[in-house]
């Protein structure tokens, strides 16, 4: 079935007049394509990547990473300017710019309605509200004065009263918040930039909820674009918002390109191209064919088809000799596979399940995988924490590698033998043993399947698997209901902390979908969260990692790769580690565009 969602940006006009030197150019569209469809467009209750890719559009962010600026640092968006804290660490002053409005709703009645700082406020208590279940509740979970207290209340009463104050969150005036932390937060304004804290109305939420609080298909925010047609599964059309009135940033540039850029953009309405159109493709072999044929603008090759694109380290002579631009860096990212232990078949801390799920991660040829699925473009993952972050340990040896002799014996050792003679080991007691392993349909996942259905059958364990849609897989992973299953996650920040935070016990509902529960392993996220960032805080990281291990919570998986290539007419494209998509700051010269 299809649904669409339209919103009062149609019929756009601009603010300044169509004829405006400086206006954004509603004619241009950036065209891109992605694999997954979005799930929703609730700052406060979606962290899946694609949409996190149209949130950022959608809502904008109090800061972000300078697009112009490395080593990678901070610039103040909806703020006015970086937070101002306290000598002691705990008391935050948030100023943000006057004059910045939330897209048209009727909700509003027909009036601009700015936002406040009361709206902040409003939305972080939303990320503490139980009855939205948020995956983000991490980042502001205990670390308020006076927070704990209120969401108690509501767990206890089924009703978070959002009208009652919070010590540790105050409006001071119109513009500026006070928050009022226990301890010190490090990494706090690096979250910030995440568009969970993104503001939205209390008016829109009231008017478009659903049961569990969320606004997943009526989004309102205050960013650069509006939605102005969602195709679910196929399409999504992006307008720009007519309230929104930033004009392109002033930074002083990395390289002279870069300033170059600046100068001729500076002062400019954001954003500079007016439309922006996402198909979702979900195989990688169409998605390229579209980007050769010129109907995308730029595109994330899949691994699968990287032969294709370059060849002996050079793009291929047919991309190249079309003017494509080729960039390739490791990601700030993970791609691992985890075990559910609550799960009454590989789940638990028991010596015998550590064995079983050591000995399945032992089973598996990673360096197979790396080879056969990312076709070279990952390396083997040998911690929790990839090389782009702060808290990598570098040189560190892989405990993960392929040993099916050694995991055989493993599990000879702990009572995983073949009771009723039909090839396969049942369970120490005698009961059947089987492993679902949870995929998606695209064809990545089905050589991945491959791969691990050679290695359980290297250990004479019966698997089988259950195929649905990413979205689908996402929602019954959350509540705890997938086996074994295959993620990535992607930081937005530079500190390892993102990765570690995934086995934090609290975080279970959210972001730790291995549902580890474990007091050593608590403790050591907790006393990290005290330290400033550094060698200290970085050998508790490494701790935590130890563990992770020993209790063979993970297959680790890999560190991945990204392979962009960009057309000839796209314009300002600038790779950022922690963010993949800036369409208000890109730019089309659509003379260099194929007609039609």
């Amino acid at each position: 079935m299809k649904a669409i969602l339209a919103t009062a940006a149609l019929g756009v006009t601009l603010a300044l007049g169509s004829t405006a030197v400086h206006a954004t150019d509603m004619s241009k569209t950036i065209r891109v394509a992605f694999a997954v469809d979005v799930t929703g467009f609730d700052p406060q209750a979606t962290n899946d990547l694609y949409s996190a890719h149209v949130n950022n559009a959608l809502f904008d962010n109090l800061y972000e990473f300078d697009y112009y600026v490395r080593p990678a640092r901070l610039r103040p968006v909806l703020a006015e300017a970086m937070p101002e804290i306290s000598a002691d660490g705990k008391v935050w002053k948030i100023r943000i710019r006057k004059g910045v409005h939330f897209a048209d709703d009727p909700v509003f009645k027909g009036k601009k309605r700015e936002l406040t700082a009361d709206d902040l406020i409003y939305s972080w208590k939303r990320m503490l509200d139980p009855k939205m279940v948020s995956p983000n509740l991490w980042h502001i979970d205990g670390k308020v004065v006076g927070a704990d207290e209120l969401v108690a209340e509501a767990k206890k009463t089924g009703k978070f009263d959002y009208d009652k104050p919070i010590e540790g969150l105050k409006a001071i005036d119109r513009y500026t918040v006070q928050m009022t932390l226990k301890q010190p937060d490090y990494i706090l304004v690096e979250l910030m930039q995440q568009y969970n804290w993104s503001p939205v109305a209390r008016e829109v939420v009231e008017a478009y909820r659903d049961p569990g609080g969320r606004i997943m298909n009526n989004p309102v925010g205050v960013g650069p674009y509006v939605i102005k047609q969602w195709i679910k599964g196929n399409k999504l059309v992006l307008t720009k918002n007519p309230n929104y009135s930033a004009k392109y940033p002033l930074t002083e540039g990395e390289t002279a390109e870069d300033k170059a850029i600046i100068a001729k953009y500076q002062g400019r309405d954001m954003p500079l191209v007016g439309n922006v159109e996402i198909s979702i493709i979900e195989e990688a072999n169409p998605r390229l064919l579209t980007f050769k044929e010129g109907r995308t603008d730029y595109e994330f090759v899949g691994q699968d088809l990287i032969g294709n694109v370059v060849q002996n380290g050079k793009l291929a002579p047919d991309f190249a000799a079309k003017g494509i631009r080729h960039q390739r860096a490791l990601e700030s990212s993970l791609a691992y596979d985890y075990f559910n232990l609550d799960d009454p078949i590989v789940g638990g801390l028991t010596p015998d399940k550590i064995a079983l799920r050591r000995a399945i991660i032992m089973s598996f040829p990673t360096e197979d995988y790396v080879r056969v699925v990312y076709r070279n473009q990952a390396e083997p993952a040998n911690q929790i924490i990839p090389p782009t972050q702060t808290g990598y340990v570098p040189n560190k040896p892989n405990l993960n590698k392929q040993d099916v002799q050694l995991a055989n014996a493993l599990l000879d050792r702990f009572g995983y033998k073949d009771v009723d003679g039909d090839g396969y080991r049942d369970m120490p007691d005698g009961k059947p043993l089987v492993i679902t392993r949870s995929s998606t349909p695209r064809v990545i996942d089905r050589e991945a399947d491959e791969l691990w259905k050679k290695a359980f059958d290297s250990i004479k364990i019966k698997v089988a698997f259950n195929t649905q849609k990413w979205p689908d897989l996402l929602k019954q992973g959350r509540v705890g209901q997938l086996q074994f299953w295959g993620l990535g996650w992607n930081s937005s920040g530079t500190d390892g902390n993102s990765f570690v935070q995934l086995l934090y016990s609290k975080n279970i509902g959210q972001s730790n979908f291995a549902r580890l529960k474990l007091k050593e392993y608590d403790d050591l996220y907790e006393k990290a969260q005290l330290l400033p960032i550094g060698p200290k805080r970085w050998a508790l990281y490494k701790a935590m990692n130890e563990i992770a291990t020993v209790y063979s919570v993970w297959h680790p998986g890999v560190f991945r790769y990204q392979n962009i290539v960009m057309q000839p007419w796209l314009l300002n494209y600038k790779r950022i580690p922690f963010r993949q998509h800036f369409w208000h700051l890109m730019d089309i010269d659509e003379s260099k565009r194929p007609k039609g």
